[in-house]
């Protein structure tokens, strides 16, 4: 028996709230994204993720406990090797990583795939390492758009990164080589999680720009996930901002692409305003891709205080027999060292204006706690390969 008709799962991206246990093994031992940033920043506003319970869950200077007064929070840690975005949305619905994805960080790609990608571009290849996507901007961009070369770099994660000039390269070449690049990158020793096409606008140093028309092209999971199971069984998927990307579309039954994570969140606001039965699947990347990797501590949490507010907007906009869930995926302190994510446990906060209680509940010991819940709602049995016990009992009383 379903007990919501929808179901909003969103994920503001690197929100993680420290204490990963094996975060030392990642190197990341002390970090804390969301709990440095309220240290550092002193008070900012963030009203309704702590009615939600965020600071029931992570003690945040400024912010009272006693705030929380409605829903259900908890903490959820991650039980795939990894912590970067397809590890932490592939475990929420249900994929185990056992295996990293592979990285260049410290090599560079091998000179057999940059010869491919000149080949098929006509252009030589610059750069080839890992780079803050706006130092390598700064520092090739003007000999991309000069001398007709192609900036290719990667990063800590699992990415073969293209950069092109959306009015000297085009973005429909740019697209055009990194579908080429996801192709010749499906070998075993070249397979990295994604390929992502960064156009940009600019012409001088300081003036580079990137623009919304990313695109990512990354690898399908490796087995059906819960969002299958939904769209096999009738239910809406509804894919907003680079979730599609993420999943490659698999399990998918409509997307959108979002050009901010104010645009992702207007977005959700109007799917509320819709008549469906199924999923609206949110990410809002702007926290990572703009502030968190950037080591922007007063843009991330300004990032959140806009989030807030549309969060707010949202809580006013639900049905009785809509279930929202807010999350995120790993972690990317602003305050810690490189531009890296972070290994962190994260947050998990539950509500439904048809809940009649309201508290935290047990630490889970994977992300695939909330594909099962979306599951067991819908009446949908968990398929054995996937992970995660569903919290549904828990979340309608």
């Amino acid at each position: 028996m379903k007990n919501y008709k929808r179901i909003f799962l969103i994920v503001v991206d690197s929100m993680g709230i420290g204490g990963a246990p094996d975060a030392a093994d990642f190197g990341d031992e002390g970090a804390d994204t969301l709990g440095h940033i309220a240290g550092t920043v002193g008070t900012f506003l963030i009203p309704n993720m702590a009615s939600l319970g965020i600071a029931a869950i992570k003690p945040l200077p400024g912010i009272s406990k006693n705030a929380f007064e409605k829903g259900y929070a908890l903490r959820l840690r991650e039980r795939s090797a990894g912590k970067d975005t397809m590890t932490g949305h592939w475990e929420m619905m249900g994929i185990h990583t056992t295996k990293p994805f592979i990285t260049f960080t410290d090599t560079g790609f091998p000179p057999e795939l940059i010869e491919a990608l000149e080949r098929e571009s006509g252009r030589q290849v610059i750069g080839n390492k890992a780079a803050s996507g706006t130092e390598i901007l700064d520092e090739l961009a003007e000999q991309e758009i000069n001398d007709n070369k192609l900036i290719v770099y990667t990063s800590a994660d699992s990415v073969l990164q293209i950069c092109g000039n959306e009015e000297t390269f085009g973005l429909d070449e740019l697209y055009r080589i990194c579908e080429y690049a996801r192709r010749i990158t499906m070998r075993d020793e070249w397979k990295v999680g994604r390929v992502i096409a960064r156009p940009y606008v600019g012409k001088h140093p300081g003036g580079f720009r990137r623009t919304p028309n990313r695109r990512d092209y990354a690898l399908k999971p490796p087995a059906k996930t819960v969002l299958n199971l939904l769209a096999e069984n009738g239910k809406a998927v509804i894919a907003v901002g680079k979730i599609s990307d993420i999943f490659d579309g698999y399990g998918i039954t409509e997307a959108v692409h979002s050009q901010s994570s104010v645009h992702g969140m207007e977005q959700t606001l109007d799917y509320a305003g819709k008549d469906w039965e199924g999923l609206c699947f949110t990410n809002l990347v702007d926290f990572d891709a703009l502030w968190g990797h950037r080591r922007n501590v007063q843009g991330y949490a300004q990032e959140l205080v806009r989030f807030d507010v549309k969060l707010g907007e949202l809580l006013r906009r639900m049905r009785p027999d809509d279930l929202l869930l807010v999350t995120a995926d790993h972690g990317n302190d602003p305050t810690y060292t490189g531009t890296d994510h972070t290994r962190e446990k994260v947050p998990l906060l539950a509500f439904s204006p048809s809940m009649t209680g309201s508290g935290t509940l047990p630490e889970a010991e994977n992300f695939g706690v909330i594909g099962a819940t979306i599951a067991e709602n819908f009446g949908l049995t968990l398929p054995e390969h996937l992970v995660g016990t569903s919290l549904l009992k828990s979340l309608v009383s």
